[in-house]
């Protein structure tokens, strides 16, 4: 079964807005190292680069609109563009996923409640295999949940849509 790596949303505005990601540091040293397995294993790694409005933290073409430097792809690594927290809706991503006969979509990135929250469930319902990876999705505390909540409860609600793989265990083809 043929695999993708997508990451979502790990931009440069999302550590500069003034609140902390939730174990911001960690959370990049952890997607250095799932990046670099799945480079190593030949996994498309595909990064999905959310279009902020106006004065938003990741508007388009400023500074905390690019990847995050600590995990730059590479120029053979495919960017989706996307500007709703759906990364397959109105972007191009479901044809990158079928150009590249791709079945199993391993997910990460930000925010967990959001952007990786509705993108497992949209994979699911595209029909494919879907593994979110525990430590390398992260958030912000919210005025009503910290952020460790959050991404605890979303880790056991998004069981009914994909595996959920710690970092340390993620086993790759």
């Amino acid at each position: 079964m043929k695999q993708a790596l997508v990451v979502i949303d790990v931009q440069e505005g999302m550590y500069t807005v003034g609140i902390p990601v939730h174990n911001g540091s960690r959370l990049l040293q952890n997607l250095q190292e799932v990046i670099q397995k799945c480079r190593s294993h030949e996994i498309p790694v595909i990064y999905v680069q959310h279009n902020g409005s106006k004065d938003h933290p990741l508007e388009k073409g400023t500074a905390g609109w690019h990847i995050h430097s600590k995990i730059t792809p590479m120029s053979n690594e495919v960017v989706v563009e996307k500007e709703t927290p759906d990364s397959f809706h109105e972007t191009n991503l479901r044809e990158v996923l079928q150009e590249k006969g791709i079945e199993h979509l391993y997910i990460c990135g930000l925010q967990t409640e959001y952007c990786v929250d509705t993108t497992v469930r949209r994979a699911f319902s595209e029909g494919y295999k879907v593994t979110l990876i525990h430590g390398a999705h992260s958030t912000f505390d919210s005025e009503q949940l910290r952020a460790e909540d959050i991404i605890q409860h979303h880790n056991k609600v998004l069981a009914w849509f994909a595996n959920i793989a710690n970092v340390q265990d993620l086993k790759l083809n």
